[in-house]
Formats: C-alpha cells, sequence, structure tokens
C-alpha cells in the first residue's frame, strides 16, 4: 500500500505500508484524493511537533471499504470527506456541541500502520497520504456521489476551518466588515465564509498580486498587498480580522487593525514557544482576541451543510485546486506549496 512516510528527518513515498482492520467504532476507507494543507508542511518544518515515523495527510475523501461492529451510520461503498475531529461524543464538551474542545481528540496519535515490522503514528487521526485509512465512524461523513472526490477532500480542513471560523467563531453578521490576512487555501475560505454571511465589504491582503483574481472570486470587494493600506478601504477599523499566516507581527496588525467592538481570529498556525505582543490599550472599547480550533465546527452537522452549498453553487471547491499530482509527486507539491504556487494542491490514488 502506498502512503507518504516522515521519520523526522525525511518525507518519502513509500510502497510497503500495511493497515490493521476496522475495530468497534471504526471505518476503513480508500483514499481517492487528499489535499495537501500547510500543517502537513509544518510538521516537516518542525512547526506542528509530531512523534516519528507518521503517515502524513489529514483532508481527505474516499469510498468506505469496511466498518467496524457499532457503525451505523455508513455502509461499504458509500462516499465519505473525513474530519481531523475524532472527537468522543460523550464528554462535557461533545454535550454542549463543541467537539472541537474534546480533550480526548488532542494529542493521542493512535498507531494503525505497520511497515516491516514497525508501528507508525498517525496524523491529526486521519492521515490521508496512503491508499487506505482508519478513522472513527464520527470522522467520516457520507457525502452525495455527484460531488468530485477531489473537491470533497477539501471540506474536511481548509473548508471547515476558514468558513466554520466566520460562521461559527466569528459569527459574522450580514453588513459586517471583514479582513482577512493570507488568501491562501485557509484564506479563501473565509472570504467565501464572509461572502456566504453576507458581509459587505471583504477586504483580502496577501503579498502576491498573482492572488487577487481569485481572491476576488471567493469574495473579495478590495484586494490589498500590504495590511498598513487596510485603513485606506475601512477608515474606522474592521468588525472581524482573521489572520491566516501565522506570523506574530501580522497579529499584531490583525488587532491595529479593529474598529470598536472588532474580533481578532487567529487562524494561522506558528511555532509552540512563539509569542505576540500588542499595547492592552488597544483593546478596550470591547475589543477581543479569538482563537479558533479547526473553524468551531461540527463536522457532521458541517460537511453535510457545505456539501449542499457546493450543490447550490454558493460555496466554490473546485476553483480552490490549482494543482492536482500523483501521490508518488508529492516532493513537487509540497515544493509547489511552500513557493505559494497552490491555492490547494491534491493528491490522488
Amino acid at each position: 500500500m502506498r502512503g507518504v512516510v516522515f521519520d523526522g528527518e525525511h518525507a518519502r513515498v513509500v510502497g510497503d505500508l500495511e493497515i490493521r482492520d476496522p475495530g468497534p467504532g471504526e471505518v476503513l476507507v480508500a483514499i481517492a484524493a487528499a489535499g495537501l494543507c500547510h500543517s502537513d508542511l509544518s510538521v516537516l518544518d518542525g512547526t506542528i511537533p509530531f512523534p516519528v515515523p507518521v503517515v502524513l495527510g489529514h483532508e481527505g475523501a474516499g469510498v468506505v471499504e469496511a466498518v467496524g461492529p457499532g457503525v451505523g451510520h455508513i455502509v461499504p461503498g458509500d462516499h465519505v470527506a473525513l474530519s481531523t475531529l475524532a472527537n468522543c461524543g460523550a464528554c462535557a464538551d461533545c454535550d454542549r456541541g463543541r467537539p472541537t474542545m474534546c480533550r480526548k481528540a488532542i494529542g493521542r496519535p493512535g498507531r494503525p500502520f505497520r511497515r516491516g515490522g514497525e508501528q507508525l503514528f498517525q496524523f491529526a487521526a486521519n492521515s490521508a497520504f496512503a491508499e487506505r485509512t482508519i478513522v472513527r465512524a464520527v470522522q467520516a461523513v457520507r457525502i452525495p456521489r455527484d460531488i468530485p472526490l477531489s473537491s470533497a477532500a477539501l471540506l474536511g480542513c481548509a473548508v471547515l476551518t476558514g468558513v466554520g471560523a466566520v460562521l461559527n467563531r466569528a459569527r459574522t453578521g450580514r453588513g459586517e466588515s471583514v479582513v482577512v490576512i493570507g488568501a491562501g487555501g485557509v484564506g479563501l475560505n473565509v472570504l467565501q465564509g464572509a461572502r456566504i454571511a453576507g458581509a459587505r465589504t471583504i477586504v483580502a491582503v496577501d503579498l502576491s498580486p498573482a492572488k487577487e483574481e481569485l481572491a476576488r472570486r471567493f469574495g473579495a470587494t478590495e484586494f490589498l498587498t500590504s495590511a498598513a493600506d487596510v485603513r485606506q478601504a475601512l477608515p474606522t477599523g474592521a468588525d472581524h480580522v482573521f489572520e491566516c499566516v501565522g506570523n506574530t507581527a501580522l497579529i499584531r496588525q490583525a488587532v491595529e487593525l479593529l474598529d470598536r467592538g472588532g474580533q481578532a481570529i487567529l487562524l494561522g498556525m506558528v511555532p509552540p514557544t512563539a509569542e505576540a505582543s500588542f499595547p492592552p490599550a488597544a483593546m478596550f472599547l470591547d475589543k477581543s482576541i479569538l482563537g479558533c480550533r479547526y473553524g468551531s465546527s461540527r463536522p457532521q452537522h458541517d460537511i453535510a451543510l457545505y456539501a449542499d452549498l457546493y450543490r447550490r453553487g454558493e460555496l466554490l471547491l473546485d476553483e480552490l485546486i490549482t494543482g492536482v499530482y500523483p501521490v508518488e509527486d508529492f516532493a513537487k507539491a509540497a515544493e509547489d506549496a511552500r513557493q505559494g504556487r497552490l491555492a490547494r494542491g491534491v493528491l490522488t490514488f
């Protein structure tokens, strides 16, 4: 079985992975396509510490091959999009509708893979860069068969994170103003989340002028190459500023760009030891800084909703894909992503 394995120094495509059978409450999925996210690259450069060896990938879609005992909502042959959220469904946070806060879904990587007699870790409870993977049943969301699996793969991370941050965490309202710093895969989904929410002014900020056309297609009403110019478009500041890069200087700028009562929502991944600073006086007048894990999503609900919006033409998925690669070309896909050539690259099996 093929897959992308990171040993702590190098990521390579191997052809001799093995995977166990699904146990109670688990699902075996044949992966058709998987999106390449900067979180995968962050494992490679150490920004996200993770035990090795590990099978990478966390944004995938495919076809159910087998289910374990106790699984009833999906059956073999179903098309599914996968989330990374292996929440328990029974704790106080899950019961309150906050599965992203489930403590059993964080920091407990399983090891369902073997290679040469050695067990390999599963990244983000998912490992979508493999021909087959095992996930908890709660992570597999059935989707209509008419949605291309290459597009459906993006529902499980970029869309859940970006659109979810707007609708679930910031609760952006109709007529409000939004600034999105960083027009990559997550940033584009924040832009279309703001558009779906009915925001009046949506400002995209990215260093690359080449991203303007796509940013406007996803919902931007203004495009700037510097956050320093935002006040020209929004003299009193923004209701919501989303930082999608993971840069401490930009986090400070996000705070500085807020209007009264505004919110800065932090989505970009920074190293665990990084520190951001801002003048506390900037937070008076009811301003807020919000963390956001995985778009504050409820994947079984949200993926189904976003799939429906896609079928109605309101949510863009196909347009996110700017490069498709066979899994054997992982190294090229990763380099293209590092160089900013992709909104989203997709690996296929």
